[in-house]
């Protein structure tokens, strides 16, 4: 496998580090990292994001998730392994990358659920969360970038 180009958040002067500066900010508004970094594997699996899904993944590893619920990401709705705040942003961070599969992008009782569970900077911080997560995983699924070259 070999990407197309670098990766553009790299190769744009002041890219990496302004997206990287727009991450910690999220990190700081209330939202636990664990359930942050369940977003991005979603929002990633998604996408079909390699580099993000691994690093995710990782990250979730690392900070001593158990195999069950890595392996049920993509699955949450039907397992018992998540909060239901958790649950709540997963189903967040699916209807905001998933804008164009339904009539009403984020539909109200998605938005109510969640704002169930976090207060509005906190959700304001998981909307950024998500956003950002897509732009990653597009900037790496269009140039090709190679899960595992990261790290």
């Amino acid at each position: 496998m070999k990407a197309r180009m670098g990766n553009p958040a790299v190769l744009v002067p002041d890219a990496m580090q302004t997206l990287l500066k727009l991450g910690k900010v999220v990190k700081k508004c209330g939202v636990p990292e664990i359930t942050l970094h369940l977003v991005y594997l979603r929002a990633s699996q998604i996408n079909g994001c390699g580099v993000c899904v691994d690093m995710h993944a990782r990250d979730l590893k690392k900070a001593g998730e158990s195999d069950e619920r890595l392996w049920s990401v993509a699955g949450w709705r039907d397992t018992p392994y998540f909060t239901d705040e958790e649950r709540a942003a997963l189903a967040l961070a699916e209807a905001v990358t998933r804008l164009a599969d339904r009539p009403e992008s984020v539909s109200d009782e998605i938005w109510d659920a969640a704002a169930d569970h976090y207060d509005e900077q906190a959700l304001g911080a998981l909307v950024l969360a998500i956003a950002t997560v897509n732009l990653w995983n597009r900037l790496n699924a269009s140039t090709k970038q190679v899960a595992g070259d990261w790290s």
